[in-house]
């Protein structure tokens, strides 16, 4: 959810409230003095004890971790290659540790842990993966003679070294993940505060905590179970600024989320946002973009307004060849590397039921275009004639049909759909360049005939292998949940994403939860 955050300040002295007074009307306020009231402290006094959260110091840690990249990667580069009698280790080495921490820089790697993109081992590993591919492009555009084994074995302590690092960083912060990182009092009128609550409160992946709310304008039962230590009335009234702060030392509440409507006009939000910055409480600002990623968004001011320019989402350029040049060269080095399983699972699907080994499908892939997907069997021969007795029986809303008991599903097929084996196949439709490794899932034809607008822009990008539902859920999710995650990866995708979804989705295909 996108927002803008007007930095913290220090309070000079003790300022504060215990409970929040209640609005005064429209017509009792006085305009002069309510002008006068916004440029002071509020009357109460707060507890010495309660400090304002200081703002934070800026550090050296990015310079630092970035460091520690490179080093960590070129330096036992350097020595395996030139243990290897390989060519010019030096620049080698060198080369590979600048790729590697222009890449983490840019995945935002060494920004602020709370408010920088997710890393750990699995952005770790994400990152890696990135750099194998961007190092095997420059290897053949360059024509070098390093040996590609050699090469791979070289970078990986920089991998061990990023992951251990990314853990003492995260470290400290762990134990403190039960106590939220931001309190957050919600003040808005009755819409905005029940989409921005039930957004916050219906994911776990921020560090947003809500504590209270405040609504404007008329009273109205809970706010999805906050407490409401007070109301501001439906015009601007001079005790704006006291009601506000008020509910935020009450509730300890460290930043004040603010959801505007007509009621909460621009120049009733300014006016606040200078009784909160005077006192040390941090505001932001709720905007109504939704699905979209904060490197998409850049701010800029004109005349006097504060802009959002939404950049397009990808379709094409450096990024769309470099991801088609990934998905190829991963699907053929996945086929060749996965041989031994892939025939061990065709034997045992041939000899432990009748019928053929793969199950060949219909599915519409990008721009509706149709194609065939290949699988492995995982059901009876007859299973499609069977479907139409089940339909009383789908579990899942939506135009999908899904059955966690399926008895249609061979024992050898529950194993296959389990480990999610049984998709491996499609390795052969993303060589072919009808899926991407990364994508939403590709739909039956009687299904994409039923999509409305929304779910109809699924299909501006190649379905994938694996994708945001694989990760997330998979047959568990709701079908406006599953479109809802497709639709965020279609509007911004990357590269980089896709590289980080493939290193998770190693940890959903051990999982093994929702699928069936």
């Amino acid at each position: 959810m996108g927002h803008v955050e007007i930095p913290e300040t220090d309070i000079s002295g003790p300022v504060g409230l215990r409970g929040a007074p209640r609005p005064r009307t429209a017509a009792s306020r006085n305009r002069t003095a309510a002008l006068e009231q916004l440029w002071r402290a509020p009357t109460a006094e707060r507890d010495p004890a309660e400090r304002a959260p200081a703002r934070r110091k800026p550090g050296h840690r990015p310079s630092v971790g970035a460091l520690t990249d490179l080093i960590g990667l070129a330096g036992p580069a350097w020595l395996l290659l030139h243990l290897g009698e390989q060519p010019r280790p030096w620049l080698a080495a060198a080369v590979a540790g600048a790729v590697w921490t222009g890449l983490r820089g840019a995945r935002g790697r060494y920004a602020d842990p709370v408010r920088g993109e997710p890393g750990g081992a699995f952005g770790a590993l994400g990152d890696w993966l990135v750099l194998l591919g961007t190092l095997a492009v420059l290897h053949a555009a360059a024509g070098g003679s390093v040996d590609p084994a050699t090469a791979v074995v070289a970078v990986a302590p920089g991998l061990l070294v990023a992951t251990a690092v990314e853990g003492l960083r995260r470290w400290p912060r762990t134990a403190r993940r039960g106590r939220a990182v931001r309190r957050v009092l919600l003040v808005g009128e009755a819409a905005g505060l029940d989409r921005a609550a039930a957004l916050l409160n219906s994911r776990t992946d921020h560090d947003y905590r809500l504590v209270a709310a405040i609504p404007v304008g008329p009273a109205r039962p809970g706010y999805e179970g906050l407490q409401v230590p007070g109301r501001l009335a439906s015009a601007p009234a001079d005790d704006d600024v006291t009601t506000v702060l008020g509910g935020a030392y009450a509730h300890e509440a460290d930043l004040v989320l603010v959801a505007p409507g007509p009621q909460l006009t621009g120049d009733r939000l300014r006016r606040l946002g200078w009784g909160l910055h005077d006192a040390g409480v941090a505001l932001s600002v709720v905007s109504e973009l939704s699905g979209v990623t904060a490197g998409r968004v850049r701010p800029v001011t004109a005349a006097g307004l504060t802009l959002l320019h939404i950049a397009p989402p990808l379709r094409g350029g450096p990024q769309g060849v470099l991801k088609a040049a990934l998905d190829r060269s991963g699907a053929l080095f996945g086929l060749l590397v996965l041989s031994p399983l892939l025939l061990a699972v065709a034997l045992c699907v041939r000899f432990s039921s009748r019928g053929p080994v793969f199950h060949r499908q219909v599915r519409q892939g990008q721009h509706n275009r149709p194609f065939t997907m290949w699988k492995f069997r995982t059901m009876v021969a007859d299973a499609e004639a069977r479907k139409e007795q089940l339909t009383e029986d789908n579990e899942v809303d939506g135009p999908l049909f899904k059955m966690r008991r399926d008895p249609r599903v061979t024992p050898v097929g529950r194993t296959l759909r389990r480990t999610s084996i049984d998709e491996l196949p499609q390795l052969f439709n993303v060589l072919l360049g009808q899926m991407s490794l990364v994508g939403p899932r590709p739909p039956l034809p009687e299904e994409a005939s039923r999509y409305d607008e929304r779910e109809h822009r699924r299909l501006a990008v190649k379905p994938g292998l694996t994708g945001l539902w694989q990760v997330s859920g998979r047959s568990d999710l709701s079908w406006q949940e599953t479109v809802s995650l497709d639709l965020w990866y279609v509007d911004n995708w990357s590269v980089a994403t896709d590289m980080g979804l493939l290193a998770r989705t190693v940890r959903a295909v051990t999982d093994g939860r929702g699928a069936y």
